[in-house]
């Protein structure tokens, strides 16, 4: 399960067996949503939570998902490095707030 970002307790990731659409799992303080990307042109259309037991509370998903919204370009990089071209990727430690 790699890690994508890290921002401010926030930690953004794949797990190594993923299916499409691309998403990104987000965990903080013990809590996990995951996050697709609904991309349709070349264009972010939506972001959908979906929740596998013990989700983000909803402070916690407004940041995950301004977050997602600025650096979607950035994720989807890095699905393709790492589901297509098999490449191994580094987390991005993001210091500055949004």
């Amino acid at each position: 399960m790699p890690d994508i970002f890290t921002y401010f307790g926030f930690i953004f990731s794949f797990y190594s067996n993923e299916h499409e659409p691309i998403h990104v799992h987000v965990e903080h303080k013990n809590k996990m949503s995951i996050f697709d990307l609904i991309i349709v042109d070349g264009k972010l259309l939506e972001i959908r939570r979906r929740d596998k037991g013990n989700p983000l509370s909803g402070k916690d998903e407004k940041i995950a998902v301004e977050f997602i919204r600025k650096y979607w370009e950035n994720i989807v990089e890095k699905w393709i490095n790492f589901f297509v071209y098999k490449k191994r990727i580094r987390c991005t430690d993001i210091k500055t707030k949004l």
